[in-house]
């Protein structure tokens, strides 16, 4: 065994998320937690998202306490005026980014020094197994989206072959799925994934989830971000496919947890947004009364037509309630998008006494303001889960992706908040807000205080999440004594 490997040396593990907010959010935090537990890192981001987080951020001064922790850049393969919105990873995959970031991380990992005990790949990306095997390096699979999301990937190929799918038409949107185990008493065709309501399930999309879903269970380990206490029924059903599951998070309250203990601040975190965070919402927040605001937040690459925009805030007006509402930077699409500035002036000078309106928020500072009743989300996992740990209700308007269903299980299962999803009616709005925030307020304030109670739990010393954060620590330190150093060409 070389000097590098020797069994003093820490493990050095290198961590690729694909080119997502979401997806970079959960993931840079799992590399600090490898972090203050003496792991060395090497965190791999496109050069577009390096860029943007090396401008918008204190990335370098954070993470400079870590000895051994380096960023290395790869590219997405697009130039770099693409406006990465929407659905534009999957659109660009298999054409675009998948040959050639398979041969770029190739070589990283071939020329890099120490070499990799360990990679922690995003769940999305099959060919980093393929890389692994290769190299002979272990790899464990992270799967960012939530695990009712997983699970219905995983599930597409049989959900198909029962004659489920694909949906017939507006009048079945409805029908109940009977094929997804753990979910045939609330998942409908409505909740499925925004792919799957393609008229073909040949379409390319389609199969590109579901293989790339079940390859992940090709990894040594899965890693999901959640915990037992929120996902024990579907966790049982992934296991049936991949037995050694990491459930570890809510891994932003795992992070924040660890760091007070370490640092006794449990705020002195990095702020890994792609866009420039505008704090004076706070001071707007600061003056609002408790629990009379509603935050109204879409995500990183949701897009919304100015028709759409305008129903949404005459519904947030007709209700009454006072709302923080974020409108970033190329949110609006098509011709809207060019009168996207004066289209939020507008807004914001009509309601400048009952609302307030950013490019982007500090969101989980803004979730856990005491003024803060009530969240108008795109369900995206990150934002549920910061909702959820904040003890904040949700109204969940999904975009695509595993949001529809991360939309049903906030109403269904969890019961912590209200579905909206494939309306966009300033009435349907307008009764939503009221609904969270006066009628059943205290009903859904109950039910969400109480779900942020138990899972917060789990993250602190002796929680599932917790002990399955150490077992993957410990994991890590045996795969690195086990692991033979890669071969340098």
């Amino acid at each position: 065994m070389d000097k590098d490997r020797s069994s003093q040396a820490p493990p050095h593990v290198l961590v690729f998320p694909i080119p997502l907010q979401g997806h970079i959010n959960s993931m840079i935090k799992l590399s600090e937690l490898l972090a203050l537990a003496g792991f060395r890192i090497t965190f791999l981001n496109s050069d577009h998202n390096h860029e943007r987080l090396v401008k918008l951020t204190d990335m370098a001064t954070h993470f400079a306490r870590y000895p051994g922790f380096e960023f290395k850049t790869i590219t997405d393969g697009l130039p770099p005026d693409h406006p990465r919105t929407g659905n534009w990873f999957m659109e660009n995959y298999v054409e675009v980014i998948e040959p050639k970031t398979k041969q770029n991380l190739r070589e990283i990992l071939l020329n890099i020094s120490p070499p990799v005990d360990c990679i922690i790949g995003d769940g999305f990306l099959g060919f980093v197994l393929d890389v692994g095997k290769d190299l002979g390096i272990p790899v464990i699979c992270f799967r960012t989206s939530s695990p009712h999301g997983f699970w219905v990937y995983h599930s597409i190929p049989d959900i198909i072959q029962a004659g489920e799918l694909p949906i017939k038409g507006s009048e079945d949107m409805d029908r109940l799925i009977t094929t997804v185990p753990g979910m045939e008493t609330y998942l409908r065709c409505r909740d499925l994934p925004s792919f799957c309501r393609a008229p073909d399930m040949e379409d390319p999309i389609v199969k590109l989830v579901f293989k790339e879903t079940r390859r992940s269970t090709q990894a040594n380990a899965l890693i999901l971000n959640t915990t037992e206490e929120l996902d024990g029924p579907i966790l049982s059903q992934i296991r049936t496919k991949c037995r050694n599951i990491y459930a570890l998070g809510p891994i932003h309250a795992q992070l924040n947890t660890r760091l007070k203990a370490k640092h006794r601040d449990p705020h002195d975190h990095f702020s890994n947004t792609l866009w420039k965070e505008d704090e004076s919402c706070i001071s707007w927040l600061d003056q609002q009364s408790n629990r009379s605001v509603i935050y109204v937040s879409f995500g990183s690459i949701t897009t919304m037509s100015r028709d759409k925009l305008v129903e949404v805030w005459y519904g947030l007006v007709n209700s009454k309630a006072k709302f923080l509402l974020v409108v970033r930077p190329n949110f609006m699409t098509g011709e809207d998008s060019e009168g996207e500035d004066d289209v939020v002036r507008e807004l914001l000078e009509k309601t400048k006494d009952r609302g307030y309106t950013v490019q982007w928020a500090p969101q989980e500072a803004v979730l856990n303001h005491p003024a803060v009743g009530g969240f108008l989300t795109h369900s995206g996992w990150n934002s549920t889960l910061e909702s959820i740990v904040a003890g904040v209700p949700m109204i969940c308007w999904p975009y695509f992706a595993d949001q529809q269903v991360n939309s049903r299980a906030v109403s269904e299962v969890w019961k912590i908040g209200l579905d909206m999803k494939d309306v966009c009616d300033r009435k349907v709005v307008e009764k939503m807000v009221n609904k969270v925030m006066v009628d059943r307020k205290e009903e859904f304030a109950k039910s969400a205080a109480e779900m942020a109670k138990l899972i917060n739990q789990s993250v602190n010393e002796g929680g599932s999440s917790c002990s399955n954060l150490d077992r993957l620590i410990e994991d890590i330190r045996e795969m690195r004594l086990k692991t033979p150093p890669a071969i340098h060409n």
